[in-house]
């Protein structure tokens, strides 16, 4: 595979410790790599680095001539007053593209994505739309590859696996930012860790995440090792230069450098060795024993007249954890404010343990008030906190989440929104609960921080009731999942693969057969018996299901041929988009047809 970019001890500082530093690999043409780092190691900041946005301070970067670069922001912003196909032509405006290709262009881009409306105003979309958009305008441009800062944030779970379908399909090699596990393992063929912890700054294996997740333990374990021996040897050589101060003159002065060097060493391996990431997480319950905490019957609720959730039955009792999903919009939050008593249903009824005390976690933190200093957020009422029957000084407390002391008079606002998270999880772990009602408590969490939480979770006595896009914490942690599927439909499922195989289902074209009209319908539209069909019409009715499972692989196969023709040029790319049309039509055909001969044979 060529070389498409390169770096070469590429360091970048904001403060008195570099972010990374003498970091050096290249991206080659095809590869798929997954980008992973604790919050503040600088992934974002290397990504802009890598796309040009950017000046390191030290290093170099060279970049094929010929190499077409994407990058794809974790934050999207696009002009005012544009439409999504304005978007995309303003994408190719330094291109010398004919008109016709910058059409044909667009138009690929936008069914690749799923846009409908390339009218529609880029302002008015939702934020999982605009991220598809975001993602468009890179398309369009027909990258080598493609660096993507955290392209997961704003997608549902099904969003983000039709992420993972299209770039696994993709022409271009990506470096892809991420804290999704699940998703790492979907689209990585090799992984790189930017961190403190690593002598060169970055820990790069080829191989899925598990396999990198195994190497790089045992590279920890290897160094903590090292650290060890090293701060064995410098108490020996400290303790015999104290003992023997008139030794000094007449050792060695190598010996004694040695020493120095040793020191060194030591300094360093304990930063690098130093805990990173690992929050104190630990949720409290307050050890009731009711066998039911609450029951839901009949829950029903709707907003601004749309149906979200109808004939819902819920029932919590202690250890029970329980997810909820659905695409964006389909009313999770509004259950979970439902159960928290925060919102009133508009049929059916919840009954309460007495005196249970839940505790919730909102989706975009907004109990926080941005302008209250980090000391005040975490500790309210003074300079102390009481937790597990122990109390803590506010400092002490800070650095149970990864905060520094120097932090504690900065503004919430200016916080991170990893930092942001943590901030409230504190909060909510000084308050001990039956019921734990979490909405997408994962946001902005790096990796280790998920796992410690996911920890703390599994251990929770009490229900718990989570929304998450995280798969991987979710098929850990919930015994099973509310299905919700944005109409006003709510089923239960045993895990989240199961959800996402229903939900598919449903939103692709039928591959059984129709079910007849109902005899009250075909009644009143046709009173009289129609004739049955013929010979030949069974024999054409036998054999459609085959025909139209042919047609939709025909479908699969040309929307491949579309995006293998994109970097062909605008005849070979317009051929195979007529083809594409084609394929789509002949199964509308099929199912109309399939539809008018079932309709016969059931009378």
């Amino acid at each position: 595979m060529s070389v498409l970019l390169s770096v070469q001890g590429l360091t970048k500082a904001f403060g008195p410790r570099p972010l990374f530093a003498d970091l050096t690999f290249d991206l080659r043409a095809g590869q798929r790599l997954g980008l992973i780092g604790p919050n503040g190691a600088g992934k974002s900041t290397l990504l802009r680095v890598l796309a040009g946005q950017l000046e390191a301070d030290a290093g170099s970067r060279a970049q094929r001539r010929t190499a077409r670069l994407g990058y794809l922001a974790q934050d999207d912003a696009f002009p005012a007053g544009q439409s999504v196909r304005d978007v995309l032509l303003a994408a190719l405006a330094d291109e010398a593209l004919e008109e016709h290709e910058r059409e044909t262009r667009v138009a690929v881009a936008l069914t690749q994505v799923g846009f409908a409306d390339p009218e529609q105003t880029a302002a008015t979309l939702s934020g999982g739309w605009r991220k598809r958009l975001a993602l468009a305008r890179e398309l369009v441009r027909q990258p080598d590859f493609l660096l993507l800062d955290e392209p997961t944030n704003h997608l549902d779970l099904p969003g983000i696996v039709w992420l993972e379908r299209l770039l696994r399909a993709a022409p271009f090699g990506y470096l892809a930012a991420t804290h999704d596990r699940a998703f790492l393992r979907a689209v990585a063929d090799e992984v790189i860790e930017i961190s403190r912890v690593y002598p060169s700054g970055c820990f790069r294996v080829v191989g899925s995440y598990d396999e990198f997740a195994e190497r790089r333990a045992e590279f920890l374990e290897m160094q903590a090792r090292q650290q060890q021996t090293v701060a064995n040897t410098v108490r020996r050589e400290t303790e015999w230069l104290g003992r023997k101060a008139a030794a000094r003159t007449r050792k060695a002065s190598s010996r004694i450098a040695d020493a120095a060097k040793r020191r060194e060493e030591l300094a360093e391996l304990n930063y690098r060795n130093a805990p990173t990431g690992a929050a104190g997480i630990d949720f409290v319950a307050t050890g009731r024993q009711s066998r039911k905490l609450l029951t839901a019957t009949g829950l029903r609720k709707e907003l601004a007249g749309k149906p979200l959730f109808a004939g819902l039955d819920l029932q919590l009792m202690p250890g029970v954890k329980l997810g909820l999903l659905g695409p964006n919009a389909s009313g999770k939050s509004t259950l979970l404010r439902v159960i928290a008593g925060s919102l009133t249903p508009d049929a059916g009824a919840i009954v309460r343990a007495d005196g249970l005390r839940v505790v919730m976690f909102e989706q975009g933190r907004e109990t926080l008030d941005p302008a209250v200093p980090l000391r005040k957020a975490l500790c309210p009422n003074g300079d102390t906190v009481t937790y597990r029957e122990r109390a803590f000084h506010v400092a002490a407390w800070a650095k149970m989440f990864l905060f520094r002391i120097e932090q504690l008079d900065v503004p919430v606002g200016d916080l991170s929104g990893g930092e942001q998270a943590r901030v409230r999880i504190a909060q909510l772990m000084l308050q001990p609960a039956d019921l734990l009602l979490l909405d997408e408590p994962t946001n902005d969490l790096d990796i280790p921080a998920l796992e410690v939480l996911e920890d703390s979770l599994a251990e929770f006595p009490g229900a718990l009731v989570l929304v998450s896009h995280d798969r991987e914490l979710m098929d850990r942690l919930c015994d099973e999942v509310v299905g919700l599927d944005g109409c006003g439909g709510a089923a239960l499922y045993g895990s989240v693969t199961q959800w996402l195989t229903a939900l598919e289902r449903v939103a692709a074209p039928p591959k059984a057969k129709p079910a007849p009209p109902p005899a009250t319908s075909r009644a009143a539209t046709a009173p009289s018996k129609p004739r049955k069909l013929s010979y030949r019409e069974q024999q054409e009715w036998e054999q459609m299901e085959g025909a139209i499972l042919a047609a939709e692989e025909a479908v699969v196969a040309r929307q491949a041929a579309v995006e293998q023709a994109a970097g062909a040029g605008h005849v070979a790319l317009g051929e195979a988009c007529r083809m594409l049309e084609e394929a789509q039509q002949a199964v509308e055909k099929l199912y109309a047809r399939w539809q008018e001969l079932e309709a016969r044979r059931g009378n």
